[in-house]
Protein backbone atom coordinates (compact mmCIF):
# COMPACT_ATOMS: atom_id res chain seq x y z
CA UNK A 1 0.00 0.00 0.00
CA UNK A 2 1.47 3.23 -1.06
CA UNK A 3 2.03 5.94 1.17
CA UNK A 4 -0.46 9.45 1.26
CA UNK A 5 1.61 12.08 -0.02
CA UNK A 6 2.58 14.63 2.97
CA UNK A 7 1.49 18.36 1.54
CA UNK A 8 4.04 20.94 2.85
CA UNK A 9 3.64 24.73 2.61
CA UNK A 10 6.47 27.37 1.71
CA UNK A 11 6.34 30.95 2.85
CA UNK A 12 7.50 34.06 0.78
CA UNK A 13 9.88 32.01 -1.31
CA UNK A 14 11.06 33.55 -4.68
CA UNK A 15 10.13 32.09 -8.02
CA UNK A 16 14.22 32.17 -9.84
CA UNK A 17 13.06 30.70 -13.49
CA UNK A 18 10.32 29.30 -15.98
CA UNK A 19 9.97 25.79 -17.19
CA UNK A 20 9.74 25.14 -20.77
CA UNK A 21 6.12 24.30 -20.24
CA UNK A 22 5.77 27.43 -18.44
CA UNK A 23 5.49 26.58 -14.73
CA UNK A 24 7.37 28.93 -12.52
CA UNK A 25 10.44 27.50 -10.85
CA UNK A 26 10.93 27.55 -7.01
CA UNK A 27 14.20 26.83 -4.68
CA UNK A 28 13.31 26.28 -0.95
CA UNK A 29 15.77 26.97 1.31
CA UNK A 30 16.06 23.05 1.88
CA UNK A 31 16.99 22.82 -1.91
CA UNK A 32 13.71 21.38 -2.78
CA UNK A 33 12.87 22.32 -6.79
CA UNK A 34 9.24 22.86 -6.71
CA UNK A 35 7.12 24.09 -10.15
CA UNK A 36 3.85 26.05 -9.83
CA UNK A 37 1.34 27.26 -12.21
CA UNK A 38 0.09 31.09 -12.58
CA UNK A 39 3.78 32.87 -11.09
CA UNK A 40 6.46 34.84 -12.95
CA UNK A 41 10.57 35.02 -12.38
CA UNK A 42 10.98 37.58 -9.74
CA UNK A 43 7.49 37.14 -7.54
CA UNK A 44 7.66 35.88 -4.10
CA UNK A 45 5.03 33.46 -3.30
CA UNK A 46 3.38 31.27 -0.42
CA UNK A 47 2.86 27.64 -1.96
CA UNK A 48 2.12 24.46 -0.84
CA UNK A 49 2.92 21.16 -2.61
CA UNK A 50 0.52 18.58 -3.89
CA UNK A 51 2.37 15.70 -5.43
CA UNK A 52 6.07 14.83 -5.54
CA UNK A 53 7.72 13.87 -8.72
CA UNK A 54 11.39 12.64 -10.06
CA UNK A 55 13.12 15.44 -8.73
CA UNK A 56 11.08 17.83 -7.83
CA UNK A 57 7.72 18.76 -6.26
CA UNK A 58 4.43 20.65 -7.97
CA UNK A 59 2.57 23.26 -6.06
CA UNK A 60 -0.46 24.87 -5.59
CA UNK A 61 -0.11 28.95 -5.53
CA UNK A 62 -1.63 30.10 -1.93
CA UNK A 63 -0.61 33.75 -2.50
CA UNK A 64 1.72 36.27 -4.44
CA UNK A 65 3.09 37.80 -1.36
CA UNK A 66 4.98 40.31 -3.18
CA UNK A 67 4.86 40.56 -7.49
CA UNK A 68 7.59 40.19 -10.29
CA UNK A 69 8.63 43.95 -11.51
CA UNK A 70 7.91 41.71 -14.95
CA UNK A 71 4.18 40.93 -13.46
CA UNK A 72 1.64 42.49 -15.80
CA UNK A 73 -2.15 41.62 -15.60
CA UNK A 74 -3.64 39.07 -17.92
CA UNK A 75 -6.22 40.80 -20.37
CA UNK A 76 -8.10 37.51 -20.76
CA UNK A 77 -10.81 36.39 -18.52
CA UNK A 78 -9.81 32.87 -19.48
CA UNK A 79 -6.49 33.39 -18.09
CA UNK A 80 -5.64 30.10 -16.20
CA UNK A 81 -7.83 28.34 -16.49
CA UNK A 82 -7.96 27.32 -20.23
CA UNK A 83 -5.30 25.73 -21.29
CA UNK A 84 -3.23 28.37 -23.42
CA UNK A 85 -1.71 31.27 -23.42
CA UNK A 86 0.20 30.55 -19.94
CA UNK A 87 2.21 33.67 -20.22
CA UNK A 88 -0.18 36.30 -20.45
CA UNK A 89 1.11 37.16 -16.80
CA UNK A 90 4.41 37.68 -18.14
CA UNK A 91 5.71 41.09 -19.74
CA UNK A 92 6.77 40.68 -23.37
CA UNK A 93 10.31 41.63 -22.99
CA UNK A 94 10.64 39.19 -20.24
CA UNK A 95 8.88 36.54 -22.33
CA UNK A 96 11.17 37.20 -25.23
CA UNK A 97 14.68 36.94 -22.65
CA UNK A 98 13.53 33.39 -21.33
CA UNK A 99 12.39 32.00 -24.57
CA UNK A 100 16.04 33.17 -25.85
CA UNK A 101 17.76 31.39 -22.57
CA UNK A 102 15.54 28.33 -23.37
CA UNK A 103 17.27 28.05 -26.69
CA UNK A 104 21.11 29.14 -25.42
CA UNK A 105 20.72 26.55 -22.73
CA UNK A 106 19.59 23.36 -25.22
CA UNK A 107 21.83 24.31 -28.13
CA UNK A 108 24.70 24.74 -25.53
CA UNK A 109 23.99 21.62 -23.91
CA UNK A 110 22.91 19.20 -26.22
CA UNK A 111 24.14 20.51 -29.85
CA UNK A 112 27.47 19.83 -29.48
CA UNK A 113 28.27 22.49 -31.76
CA UNK A 114 30.42 25.91 -30.77
CA UNK A 115 27.99 28.44 -30.69
CA UNK A 116 28.27 31.93 -32.54
CA UNK A 117 27.14 34.99 -31.37
CA UNK A 118 22.93 34.69 -30.82
CA UNK A 119 21.07 37.36 -32.73
CA UNK A 120 18.08 39.18 -31.00
CA UNK A 121 14.65 37.38 -31.38
CA UNK A 122 12.86 38.54 -33.63
CA UNK A 123 9.62 39.95 -31.87
CA UNK A 124 5.87 40.36 -32.67
CA UNK A 125 4.15 44.01 -33.36
CA UNK A 126 0.78 42.10 -32.61
CA UNK A 127 1.29 40.62 -29.22
CA UNK A 128 -2.53 39.72 -29.84
CA UNK A 129 -5.16 38.54 -32.11
CA UNK A 130 -2.21 36.75 -34.41
CA UNK A 131 -3.08 33.08 -34.68
CA UNK A 132 -4.74 32.17 -38.46
CA UNK A 133 -5.72 28.45 -37.06
CA UNK A 134 -7.82 28.28 -34.06
CA UNK A 135 -9.55 24.66 -33.37
CA UNK A 136 -12.63 23.91 -30.51
CA UNK A 137 -14.07 21.53 -28.62
CA UNK A 138 -18.11 21.12 -28.46
CA UNK A 139 -18.95 19.08 -24.47
CA UNK A 140 -21.96 18.47 -22.71
CA UNK A 141 -20.40 18.68 -19.33
CA UNK A 142 -18.30 21.88 -19.70
CA UNK A 143 -16.22 22.63 -16.77
CA UNK A 144 -17.82 24.64 -14.10
CA UNK A 145 -16.23 26.94 -11.52
CA UNK A 146 -16.25 26.48 -8.16
CA UNK A 147 -18.41 28.96 -7.42
CA UNK A 148 -21.00 27.18 -10.04
CA UNK A 149 -20.81 23.98 -8.08
CA UNK A 150 -21.21 26.00 -4.81
CA UNK A 151 -24.71 27.52 -5.96
CA UNK A 152 -26.17 23.87 -7.03
CA UNK A 153 -27.89 25.68 -9.57
CA UNK A 154 -29.50 22.76 -11.44
CA UNK A 155 -30.89 25.32 -14.36
CA UNK A 156 -27.12 25.49 -15.26
CA UNK A 157 -26.12 25.20 -18.64
CA UNK A 158 -23.60 22.82 -19.02
CA UNK A 159 -22.74 22.77 -22.63
CA UNK A 160 -19.83 24.61 -23.72
CA UNK A 161 -17.54 25.09 -27.20
CA UNK A 162 -14.14 25.99 -26.30
CA UNK A 163 -10.85 24.86 -25.03
CA UNK A 164 -9.69 21.69 -22.93
CA UNK A 165 -8.59 22.41 -19.35
CA UNK A 166 -5.57 22.18 -18.31
CA UNK A 167 -4.62 18.62 -17.79
CA UNK A 168 -8.41 17.56 -18.45
CA UNK A 169 -9.08 15.73 -22.00
CA UNK A 170 -13.11 15.24 -21.33
CA UNK A 171 -13.83 19.03 -19.87
CA UNK A 172 -14.22 21.70 -21.97
CA UNK A 173 -13.57 25.73 -20.77
CA UNK A 174 -16.46 27.75 -22.36
CA UNK A 175 -14.85 30.26 -24.05
CA UNK A 176 -16.48 33.63 -24.13
CA UNK A 177 -13.46 36.05 -25.82
CA UNK A 178 -10.31 34.17 -26.93
CA UNK A 179 -7.67 37.15 -27.76
CA UNK A 180 -5.60 34.76 -30.42
CA UNK A 181 -7.74 35.22 -33.61
CA UNK A 182 -9.56 38.56 -35.18
CA UNK A 183 -13.18 39.16 -35.40
CA UNK A 184 -15.15 38.03 -36.36
CA UNK A 185 -14.09 34.73 -34.78
CA UNK A 186 -15.11 35.06 -31.77
CA UNK A 187 -18.63 36.10 -32.95
CA UNK A 188 -18.81 33.07 -35.18
CA UNK A 189 -17.77 30.49 -32.15
CA UNK A 190 -20.41 32.28 -29.62
CA UNK A 191 -22.73 32.27 -32.35
CA UNK A 192 -22.68 28.52 -33.07
CA UNK A 193 -23.30 27.40 -29.52
CA UNK A 194 -26.26 30.02 -29.09
CA UNK A 195 -27.93 28.54 -31.92
CA UNK A 196 -27.05 24.95 -30.67
CA UNK A 197 -28.13 25.55 -27.17
CA UNK A 198 -31.17 27.74 -28.79
CA UNK A 199 -32.27 24.65 -31.20
CA UNK A 200 -31.06 21.59 -28.34
CA UNK A 201 -28.53 20.49 -30.93
CA UNK A 202 -26.43 17.11 -28.85
CA UNK A 203 -22.99 18.41 -27.99
CA UNK A 204 -20.61 15.54 -28.05
CA UNK A 205 -19.67 13.68 -24.84
CA UNK A 206 -15.98 12.47 -25.38
CA UNK A 207 -16.05 8.94 -22.76
CA UNK A 208 -19.48 7.72 -24.02
CA UNK A 209 -17.95 8.89 -27.25
CA UNK A 210 -21.95 10.56 -28.18
CA UNK A 211 -23.56 13.25 -29.35
CA UNK A 212 -24.23 15.15 -32.68
CA UNK A 213 -21.64 18.16 -32.99
CA UNK A 214 -17.90 17.25 -32.06
CA UNK A 215 -15.37 20.38 -33.08
CA UNK A 216 -15.08 23.88 -34.52
CA UNK A 217 -12.02 24.75 -36.43
CA UNK A 218 -11.95 28.45 -37.78
CA UNK A 219 -8.83 29.71 -40.02
CA UNK A 220 -8.86 33.28 -41.56
CA UNK A 221 -6.15 34.93 -43.68
CA UNK A 222 -4.37 38.23 -43.58
CA UNK A 223 -6.76 39.20 -46.14
CA UNK A 224 -9.88 38.59 -44.27
CA UNK A 225 -10.79 35.52 -45.44
CA UNK A 226 -12.62 32.91 -43.37
CA UNK A 227 -12.77 29.51 -43.15
CA UNK A 228 -15.34 27.80 -40.76
CA UNK A 229 -14.93 24.18 -40.72
CA UNK A 230 -17.69 21.68 -37.90
CA UNK A 231 -16.89 18.32 -37.35
CA UNK A 232 -19.90 16.30 -36.67
CA UNK A 233 -20.18 12.73 -34.83
CA UNK A 234 -23.11 11.69 -36.88
CA UNK A 235 -24.80 12.44 -39.65
CA UNK A 236 -28.48 14.28 -39.07
CA UNK A 237 -28.83 15.91 -42.64
CA UNK A 238 -31.64 18.17 -41.23
CA UNK A 239 -30.14 19.73 -38.12
CA UNK A 240 -27.01 20.10 -40.17
CA UNK A 241 -28.23 21.67 -42.91
CA UNK A 242 -29.62 24.34 -40.76
CA UNK A 243 -26.79 25.24 -38.48
CA UNK A 244 -24.80 25.54 -41.73
CA UNK A 245 -27.58 27.70 -43.21
CA UNK A 246 -27.38 29.73 -40.04
CA UNK A 247 -23.59 30.60 -40.55
CA UNK A 248 -24.32 31.42 -44.57
CA UNK A 249 -26.92 33.71 -43.52
CA UNK A 250 -25.18 35.30 -40.50
CA UNK A 251 -21.33 35.85 -41.48
CA UNK A 252 -19.53 36.20 -44.42
CA UNK A 253 -17.62 33.05 -44.72
CA UNK A 254 -15.15 32.10 -47.53
CA UNK A 255 -15.37 28.18 -46.88
CA UNK A 256 -18.03 27.10 -44.85
CA UNK A 257 -17.16 23.15 -44.60
CA UNK A 258 -18.04 19.90 -42.63
CA UNK A 259 -17.21 16.20 -42.15
CA UNK A 260 -18.90 13.32 -39.82
CA UNK A 261 -16.44 11.76 -38.20
CA UNK A 262 -17.47 8.70 -35.90
CA UNK A 263 -14.41 7.21 -35.17
CA UNK A 264 -12.39 7.60 -31.90
CA UNK A 265 -10.18 10.58 -32.47
CA UNK A 266 -11.34 13.82 -33.88
CA UNK A 267 -8.01 14.48 -36.39
CA UNK A 268 -8.90 15.25 -39.88
CA UNK A 269 -6.30 14.16 -41.87
CA UNK A 270 -8.26 10.79 -42.41
CA UNK A 271 -11.58 12.51 -43.13
CA UNK A 272 -13.72 13.38 -46.21
CA UNK A 273 -14.30 17.22 -45.87
CA UNK A 274 -16.94 18.45 -47.79
CA UNK A 275 -17.91 22.09 -48.70
CA UNK A 276 -21.61 23.28 -48.16
CA UNK A 277 -20.79 26.76 -49.64
CA UNK A 278 -18.40 28.79 -50.78
CA UNK A 279 -15.06 27.62 -52.18
CA UNK A 280 -12.68 24.71 -50.73
CA UNK A 281 -9.95 26.69 -49.54
CA UNK A 282 -9.09 30.39 -48.69
CA UNK A 283 -5.97 32.39 -49.89
CA UNK A 284 -3.01 34.09 -47.68
CA UNK A 285 -1.08 36.30 -49.42
CA UNK A 286 2.84 37.36 -48.79
CA UNK A 287 4.82 39.51 -50.56
CA UNK A 288 3.51 39.06 -54.26
CA UNK A 289 3.01 35.20 -53.86
CA UNK A 290 -0.54 33.80 -53.13
CA UNK A 291 -1.70 30.27 -51.30
CA UNK A 292 -4.11 28.38 -51.26
CA UNK A 293 -4.68 27.14 -47.93
CA UNK A 294 -7.32 24.46 -47.07
CA UNK A 295 -8.64 22.57 -44.33
CA UNK A 296 -5.58 20.11 -44.09
CA UNK A 297 -3.02 22.43 -44.82
CA UNK A 298 -0.69 23.22 -42.81
CA UNK A 299 0.15 27.08 -42.76
CA UNK A 300 2.67 28.70 -39.71
CA UNK A 301 -0.42 30.25 -37.60
CA UNK A 302 1.37 33.59 -37.81
CA UNK A 303 0.52 34.76 -41.16
CA UNK A 304 2.89 38.06 -40.07
CA UNK A 305 5.45 36.60 -38.26
CA UNK A 306 5.64 33.84 -40.75
CA UNK A 307 6.72 36.46 -43.31
CA UNK A 308 9.55 37.39 -40.74
CA UNK A 309 10.41 33.57 -40.62
CA UNK A 310 10.82 33.20 -44.66
CA UNK A 311 12.95 36.20 -44.53
CA UNK A 312 15.03 35.36 -42.48
CA UNK A 313 15.52 31.77 -44.19
CA UNK A 314 16.55 33.42 -47.35
CA UNK A 315 19.19 35.52 -45.77
CA UNK A 316 20.24 32.52 -44.05
CA UNK A 317 20.56 30.56 -47.43
CA UNK A 318 21.99 33.60 -49.22
CA UNK A 319 20.91 32.33 -52.88
CA UNK A 320 22.78 33.37 -55.83
CA UNK A 321 20.27 31.72 -58.34
CA UNK A 322 22.32 28.89 -59.62
CA UNK A 323 21.53 26.59 -57.10
CA UNK A 324 19.83 23.46 -56.42
CA UNK A 325 17.53 23.46 -53.32
CA UNK A 326 16.01 21.11 -51.07
CA UNK A 327 12.91 21.93 -49.19
CA UNK A 328 12.19 19.21 -46.65
CA UNK A 329 8.94 18.83 -44.64
CA UNK A 330 7.68 21.76 -46.73
CA UNK A 331 4.26 21.89 -45.90
CA UNK A 332 1.73 23.79 -48.97
CA UNK A 333 5.28 24.62 -50.26
CA UNK A 334 5.51 28.31 -48.78
CA UNK A 335 9.04 28.57 -48.28
CA UNK A 336 9.78 26.64 -51.58
CA UNK A 337 8.14 29.59 -53.55
CA UNK A 338 9.52 32.36 -51.39
CA UNK A 339 13.17 31.27 -52.38
CA UNK A 340 12.26 29.69 -56.02
CA UNK A 341 12.90 33.05 -57.94
CA UNK A 342 16.44 32.76 -56.33
CA UNK A 343 17.48 29.70 -56.98
CA UNK A 344 17.35 27.22 -60.25
CA UNK A 345 15.42 24.96 -59.01
CA UNK A 346 13.62 24.15 -55.83
CA UNK A 347 12.09 20.49 -54.66
CA UNK A 348 9.75 20.22 -51.46
CA UNK A 349 8.89 17.42 -49.81
CA UNK A 350 5.99 16.30 -47.55
CA UNK A 351 4.26 13.77 -45.90
CA UNK A 352 0.37 14.69 -46.47
CA UNK A 353 -0.71 14.20 -50.13
CA UNK A 354 -3.61 17.31 -49.49
CA UNK A 355 -0.84 19.58 -48.89
CA UNK A 356 0.97 18.36 -51.54
CA UNK A 357 -1.61 18.97 -54.23
CA UNK A 358 -1.98 22.53 -52.79
CA UNK A 359 1.42 22.71 -53.02
CA UNK A 360 1.95 22.38 -56.53
CA UNK A 361 -1.66 24.34 -57.51
CA UNK A 362 0.15 27.61 -55.80
CA UNK A 363 3.32 27.18 -57.64
CA UNK A 364 0.90 26.99 -60.96
CA UNK A 365 -1.44 29.98 -59.86
CA UNK A 366 2.31 31.83 -58.88
CA UNK A 367 3.75 30.81 -61.89
CA UNK A 368 6.48 29.67 -60.98
CA UNK A 369 8.05 26.47 -63.01
CA UNK A 370 11.00 25.75 -60.80
CA UNK A 371 9.95 24.61 -58.29
CA UNK A 372 8.68 20.32 -57.96
CA UNK A 373 7.05 18.85 -55.03
CA UNK A 374 7.24 14.74 -53.94
CA UNK A 375 4.75 13.35 -51.32
CA UNK A 376 5.40 10.45 -49.01
CA UNK A 377 7.38 9.48 -45.58
CA UNK A 378 10.56 11.63 -45.20
CA UNK A 379 12.91 9.09 -44.43
CA UNK A 380 11.60 6.91 -47.05
CA UNK A 381 11.72 9.42 -49.97
CA UNK A 382 14.57 11.48 -49.75
CA UNK A 383 17.14 8.47 -50.28
CA UNK A 384 19.69 7.91 -53.42
CA UNK A 385 16.84 7.49 -55.98
CA UNK A 386 15.76 10.93 -55.12
CA UNK A 387 18.95 12.90 -55.41
CA UNK A 388 19.64 11.03 -58.83
CA UNK A 389 16.01 12.19 -59.79
CA UNK A 390 16.44 16.10 -59.03
CA UNK A 391 19.91 15.97 -58.49
CA UNK A 392 22.32 17.25 -55.49
CA UNK A 393 21.36 20.34 -53.23
CA UNK A 394 23.42 22.82 -52.87
CA UNK A 395 21.49 24.19 -49.83
CA UNK A 396 19.02 22.09 -47.70
CA UNK A 397 16.13 24.02 -46.11
CA UNK A 398 14.61 21.80 -43.37
CA UNK A 399 11.41 22.50 -41.24
CA UNK A 400 10.32 19.48 -39.20
CA UNK A 401 7.50 18.33 -36.60
CA UNK A 402 7.81 18.95 -33.20
CA UNK A 403 9.77 15.93 -32.46
CA UNK A 404 12.75 16.68 -35.11
CA UNK A 405 14.14 14.67 -38.18
CA UNK A 406 14.37 10.79 -38.21
CA UNK A 407 18.10 9.47 -37.68
CA UNK A 408 17.80 8.36 -41.12
CA UNK A 409 16.88 11.69 -42.96
CA UNK A 410 20.31 12.98 -40.24
CA UNK A 411 21.97 10.16 -42.06
CA UNK A 412 20.97 10.92 -45.11
CA UNK A 413 21.57 14.92 -45.21
CA UNK A 414 25.15 14.24 -43.81
CA UNK A 415 25.94 11.78 -46.58
CA UNK A 416 24.47 14.36 -48.95
CA UNK A 417 27.20 16.97 -48.12
CA UNK A 418 25.16 20.26 -48.90
CA UNK A 419 27.01 23.15 -48.51
CA UNK A 420 24.52 24.91 -46.25
CA UNK A 421 21.90 23.30 -44.10
CA UNK A 422 19.08 25.93 -42.85
CA UNK A 423 17.49 24.49 -40.06
CA UNK A 424 13.96 25.84 -38.87
CA UNK A 425 12.35 24.35 -35.91
CA UNK A 426 9.45 25.06 -33.22
CA UNK A 427 11.26 22.64 -30.80
CA UNK A 428 14.77 23.87 -30.30
CA UNK A 429 15.46 21.02 -27.91
CA UNK A 430 14.71 18.57 -30.75
CA UNK A 431 16.70 20.48 -33.07
CA UNK A 432 19.55 20.85 -30.59
CA UNK A 433 19.62 16.72 -30.91
CA UNK A 434 19.43 16.44 -34.27
CA UNK A 435 22.57 18.92 -34.26
CA UNK A 436 24.54 17.16 -32.10
CA UNK A 437 24.19 14.16 -35.04
CA UNK A 438 25.58 16.73 -37.42
CA UNK A 439 28.16 18.33 -35.27
CA UNK A 440 31.42 15.82 -36.98
CA UNK A 441 30.09 17.52 -40.64
CA UNK A 442 28.86 20.21 -40.08
CA UNK A 443 30.02 24.22 -37.61
CA UNK A 444 26.58 26.40 -36.92
CA UNK A 445 27.42 30.29 -37.94
CA UNK A 446 24.60 32.01 -37.39
CA UNK A 447 21.24 31.34 -35.20
CA UNK A 448 18.12 33.40 -34.80
CA UNK A 449 14.95 33.03 -32.73
CA UNK A 450 11.91 34.29 -34.46
CA UNK A 451 8.81 34.73 -31.78
CA UNK A 452 5.65 33.09 -33.58
CA UNK A 453 3.66 32.38 -30.77
CA UNK A 454 3.76 35.78 -27.99
CA UNK A 455 1.65 34.73 -24.37
CA UNK A 456 2.94 31.25 -24.60
CA UNK A 457 6.47 29.50 -24.46
CA UNK A 458 6.90 28.76 -27.67
CA UNK A 459 9.34 29.86 -30.34
CA UNK A 460 10.92 28.98 -33.15
CA UNK A 461 14.48 29.11 -33.88
CA UNK A 462 16.53 29.20 -37.00
CA UNK A 463 20.05 27.76 -37.37
CA UNK A 464 22.92 28.04 -40.84
CA UNK A 465 25.05 25.11 -40.73
CA UNK A 466 28.00 25.29 -42.59
CA UNK A 467 30.09 22.00 -43.88
CA UNK A 468 33.12 21.81 -42.29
Amino acid sequence: MSRKFKKERFDDVAVVDITAKGKGVVKSKSGKVIFVNGVVPGDHVNVETYKKRRGYFEANLLEIVKPSADRVTPPCEHFGVCGGCKWQNLDYEAQLRYKQKEILHNLTHLSGMELPEIEPIKSVTSQYFYRNKMEYSFSNQRWLTSDEIDNKNESLEKKGLGFHKAGMWDKVVDIQKCHLQKEPANDIRNGIREYAIKNDLEFFNPRAQEGFLRTLMIRNSSIGEFMVLIQFFKEDETKRIALLNYLKENFEITSLLYCINSKANDTLYDQEIKLFDGRDYIIEKMEDLKFKVNAKSFFQTNSDQAFELYKITCEFADLKGDEVVYDLYTGTGTISQFVAKKTKKVVGVESVPEAIEAAKENAKENNIDNAFFEVGDMKEVFNEAFINRHGKADVVITDPPRNGMHPDVVKQLIGLGAGKIVYVSCNNATQARDLSLMSHAYKMTRCRAVDMFPQTQHVENIVLLEKI
